[in-house]
Order: C-alpha cells, then structure tokens, then sequence
C-alpha cells in the first residue's frame, strides 16, 4: 500500500514498472494508490480530446495522463486505486475474461468484508461499449455492482500469460468535476455509479478500505501477502518510464 500520493503520470509508471519487471515464474503483484491532485486517465486507444475538454482540465488544474490498460474515462480523486500485476496463469488462467472474473470475485469478498452485498453485472448497452462515455456511466460485464449501480471500475491489459488489471474505487462525491470536463453533456447526471461511502452510509478513510480489501484478496485467494520496498535502481527506473512515457505530451497527447 502507497500512503504517500503520488501525480498521475508516477502512479502510471510505478505500475508499468511492475507489469514489465514481472518473471516467467508465476509471481503476482497487487499495489493500493491514492493521487496527488484530481486527475482525468483515459484508455490506451481513446483519443483525449474526444472526451474531455482538455483546456477546462487544465484551467481547473486537473492533470491528464493515458494509461496503458483499456477502458473508458475515469477522474481519480477521492478514491482507493487498485492494480493487480501477476504472470501466474494457473491461478488467473489465461484469458483476459476468466481473470477479470476472478479479480472482480476477490474484491467483492472485500466488500462483503465491510458489510456490503456486491454482484457481477452483465453486459453494458452497446452504445457505452461502443461510445465514449466515462467509466461509471455502466458497469461492465463483470465488473461489481452494489444497490444496482458501479461500485468499481477496471482494465486490463494482457502480453502473453502476463497481464495487469487497475481499477478506481470512488469514496466520495467528486464535486461534478468529471461531468463538467466530459464532452458526453448529453449523458451528464445519468451515471450509474455509487460511492463507498454512500454505499456504506459513513465516510470511510483510504486506510480501512485497503484494509478489508486485503482481507477479502488473501481470503478469496488464501494467500498471504509479502510487502515490497523499492530499491534504488528500480526507483531510477520508474523515473525513467514517468519521463519516456507518461509525462511526455507525445505519449499523453499523441495517436495510440
């Protein structure tokens, strides 16, 4: 668990580090994160300036960043962030569906850990699947539900039997700072999405979330976890994938 914020573009490259640096040998990796200041991701292969208005981010002081993984626009800002890194596909499998599946499965055991009823739900109406509305507009297939509406939002990203899923988990209202950045207008006000702290009927603290969300992983995987302290060299390297990469307007701003 990261206590310390991090900006955006950090947050990106301490995942991409840990994506690339996975073995052949299974070996899984599982990371909480919270962000500096509010900030827009977007997915690999969506263009930015399709679905925000980019110099009302900026004016707001609302930083951008385009991850590496799929999936639609989130603003991360009051929230738990989760990435799950592994190349152990006898226990994820092999295919990005079961695994997403399984993830989604282990989260919910941590919900149900905090007193909450989650559930699956099934597939999205094709014209979020198939448009550009942010993340919680719908709950993907698979993704978790509680009181009918999207708890959690992911993506994953998948090289072989390597991949790495992260996923937001709102605790609090964001003010309308996403809706008034998206350019969907048309949808503004009919996401179906839920806070954590809405859901629990009391504001929750990052700390107590990552918590129960750790018991339900290990219990749902019956594993124990091991923390992880970065070495110099590897810091170096994050540095050098935050500048190469997700700092660079080119990778931000550019064609995917």
């Amino acid at each position: 668990m990261d206590r310390e914020p991090l900006s955006g573009s950090l947050n990106m490259a301490v995942d991409d580090f840990l994506f690339q640096s996975l073995p052949d040998v299974p070996v899984t990796c599982l990371r909480f994160y919270a962000w500096k200041r509010p900030t827009v991701s977007f997915g690999y292969s969506q263009d930015i300036r399709k679905v925000v208005d980019v110099e009302h981010l900026q004016e707001q002081g609302i930083d951008i960043v385009r991850r590496m993984t799929g999936g639609k626009l989130v603003l991360h800002h009051k929230e738990v962030t989760y990435s799950l890194c592994s190349s152990d596909s006898e226990t994820f499998t092999s295919t990005l569906m079961d695994s997403y599946k399984l993830i989604s499965q282990a989260l919910m055991r941590g919900l149900e850990i905090m007193g909450l009823k989650p559930s699956l739900a099934a597939a999205p109406p094709d014209s979020y699947v198939k448009g550009d509305l942010p993340c919680f507009s719908y709950p993907a297939q698979n993704e978790i539900e509680v009181q009918g509406k999207k708890i959690i939002g992911s993506a994953q990203k998948r090289a072989g039997s390597k991949f790495i899923q992260h996923g937001s988990i709102p605790l609090e209202e964001d003010e309308g700072l996403l809706e008034s950045a998206s350019l969907s207008k048309s949808e503004k006000g009919s996401m179906r999405m839920i806070f954590l702290s809405q859901a629990m009927g009391a504001k929750v603290s990052f700390d107590w979330v990552v918590e129960h969300l750790i018991l339900g992983i290990s219990d749902f995987f019956d594993i124990g976890l091991i923390p992880k302290t970065f070495k110099i060299i590897e810091k170096e390297a994050i540095l050098e994938i935050q500048k190469e990469k997700y700092g660079n307007r080119e990778w931000t701003f550019g064609s995917p």
